[in-house]
């Protein structure tokens, strides 16, 4: 496979039974809307922080290069899916509990 041939994973979100592919070339928030899962957004760029979930499972990474989570949320596994993309299989959360 050629290093950048987007990959599919599955992103699941909790609590429900709620699950979709999730394409390593899109953000988590594309694939839950697209996938017909409710998560909640606004800016779709890191910003406003409608979005952040709880990374329960899982491993994301950032195109961008700090998106607006402090460095205490992100070793707590906050994400924020607007600008965060799937390198494996994940479970969300939604909210910063």
């Amino acid at each position: 496979m050629e290093p950048d041939t987007p990959q599919l994973f599955t992103a699941r979100v909790t609590p429900g039974d709620g699950q979709c592919d999730a394409w390593s070339h899109e953000p988590l928030l594309l694939s839950l809307e697209m996938g017909g899962l409710d998560w909640p957004s606004s800016c779709r760029n890191g910003t406003c922080r409608t979005c952040i979930g709880q990374l329960v499972e899982g491993q994301v990474r950032y195109a961008i290069e700090w998106p607006g989570l402090s460095a205490e949320e992100k070793q707590q596994g906050c994400v924020l899916p607007c600008v965060a993309y799937p390198v494996g299989d994940v479970l969300l959360r939604q909210g910063a509990d």
